[in-house]
């Protein structure tokens, strides 16, 4: 199963000394029954687009929670056995949840497909949608309009080769 980690440049830069993703249990998203309802597609290729937009703006979060990380936001597409992946994990099905799924183990590196990252000319948009991310939250709808702006960035692919580069 494909599944998207949420991550920071500091957290891929970690992950890379590692050699994995964790610690376990570790949240992700990925295609799933809930996210396929909730999209109302059948093409494989929209709903990985829209499990990695949902990695994208858990990777906002976890911006928002660390000033200190450079302002893109990075997701790791990780193939990894079924067996591994509980979808909906606290049984809320709750819609800001959707697509999102745990692994019970750390990933190894090594099975990554690919990285997605914010490209420079995103960085003042995701550094104002991290700011405004807890009064968005709270129901602020211009503080939402500057979360959203992020969402107007495509990530970028990279090989997992270039991860390095990424990283300076």
């Amino acid at each position: 199963m494909r599944v998207y980690v949420p991550t920071t440049l500091p957290g891929l830069a970690a992950a890379r000394r590692a050699g994995e993703l964790g610690p376990a249990p570790l949240d992700a998203y990925a295609v799933t029954p809930a996210l396929r309802e909730w999209y109302v597609s059948e093409d494989v290729e929209e709903l990985e687009y829209a499990a990695l937009g949902r990695a994208a703006q858990a990777s906002l979060r976890l911006l928002a929670l660390d000033p200190a990380a450079p302002r893109r936001r990075v997701v790791v597409a990780v193939d990894v056995p079924d067996k591994l992946v509980t979808a909906d994990p606290d049984h809320a099905l709750d819609p800001a949840a959707v697509g999102e799924v745990r692994l019970r183990q750390v990933v190894e590196l090594a099975r990554a497909a690919a990285v997605h990252v914010d490209a420079e000319e995103a960085v003042p948009d995701v550094a104002a949608a991290a700011a405004a991310l807890g009064a968005a939250d709270k129901g602020d709808d211009d503080a939402q309009f500057t979360v959203d702006g992020a969402e107007d960035h495509e990530l970028l692919w990279y090989a997992t080769q270039e991860i390095g580069n990424l990283l300076g």
